[in-house]
């Protein structure tokens, strides 16, 4: 990316980084402050999977690994270290990034569905450790006795209008960067690699260690959405490394669209915003936001924000960079 665009884009992260933090002093809503926390923890989350698939051609199904690692990673170090949010921020991140590279160093040498059936398997078997370790991680019941949440930069993380502060500045700063690296040489390396790895071999480009250093970057990131949501919940729990928060992210990247940057975070947003509207209005929940998901599946193919691009494209016959 070059120097000048890389700045518009951080001056227009900046402008709608602000616009974020003023939020809290426009609506004092406790359920809209829940909400930015939640959107900021998962659209992180689902924009790291988008790396892999949109970006690397990858499709993961075991992607919570890495929320769940974050998560408990940084609950533990929390709970049984004296140490700043900081350094417990970056061991829990040093910590997904090393799982990431044992399990990406096995798993990006297989293709297609034996590549997404084998990051489910890690990932199961992840969840069988934090629910089986009960000294450890509590099990069943998560980690007990709360999260210790010392101030930090004079915010009370214990305030939620604090913690959506620092989440919304984590959120946007990790987006940017994720930008940054996708408009790198190295994201059109890997894009010439998801779309051509014979000829990307072909020009000398080693295909199994730029898919290992995506997958370790993505890791690295959904660690980060797990990190805000172990600070929303004060804790970790199990369903934080369970398959249905990987369906959940693979739901996000696909209703707000894969070959657009911003299409999982719009789709973090539309994703929860379902979720809570229909649990107010019906018992019928999961039959209500699965046709939601079908119905996005079937109109919008490729995500939402594709289609967008898509028809702005056909109307004046100009590429919109994504």
């Amino acid at each position: 990316m070059k120097a000048r665009s890389f700045l518009q884009e951080a001056m227009i992260a900046a402008f709608i980084l602000i616009i974020l933090v003023c939020v809290p002093f426009v609506s004092d809503s406790s359920a809209v402050i829940d909400f930015g926390i939640r959107l900021a923890a998962f659209a992180v989350f689902a924009t790291s999977l988008n790396i892999l698939i949109g970006f690397g051609g990858m499709v993961s199904f075991g992607h919570a690994l890495y929320f769940g690692a974050g998560a408990y990673s940084f609950g533990l170090i929390m709970q049984h270290l004296d140490l700043p949010i900081p350094v417990a921020f970056l061991l829990a991140v040093g910590f997904c990034a090393t799982v990431a590279a044992i399990v990406g160093a096995i798993c990006v040498r297989l293709k297609e569905i034996y590549f997404a059936f084998l990051t489910l398997a890690f990932q199961m078997l992840f969840h069988s450790i934090v629910v089986s370790w009960t000294s450890f991680t509590g099990g069943d019941q998560g980690l007990m006795g709360g999260l210790p949440r010392p101030p930090f930069l004079g915010l009370n993380l214990v305030e939620p209008s604090d913690l959506y502060l620092f989440s919304m500045v984590v959120g946007v700063v990790a987006l940017l960067l994720m930008r940054y690296i996708l408009q790198s040489p190295f994201g059109f390396t890997l894009r010439m690699v998801r779309d051509n790895p014979d000829r990307a071999k072909f020009l000398g480009v080693n295909v199994w260690r730029i898919k290992l250093l995506a997958f370790v970057l993505a890791g690295s990131f959904g660690g980060i959405g797990g990190i805000i949501m172990a600070l929303l919940v004060s804790g970790a729990f199990p369903d934080f490394t369970y398959w249905t928060m990987s369906g959940e992210a693979v739901f996000m990247v696909l209703m707000g669209g894969v070959n657009t940057f911003i299409g999982p975070v719009l789709g973090a947003a539309l994703l929860l915003g379902f979720n809570d509207i229909i649990t107010r209005v019906t018992e019928y929940h999961g039959l209500a936001l699965g046709s939601i998901i079908l119905l996005f599946a079937l109109v919008f193919k490729h995500g939402i924000t594709d289609f967008i691009v898509q028809g702005w494209h056909k109307l004046t016959g100009k590429k919109v960079e994504s």
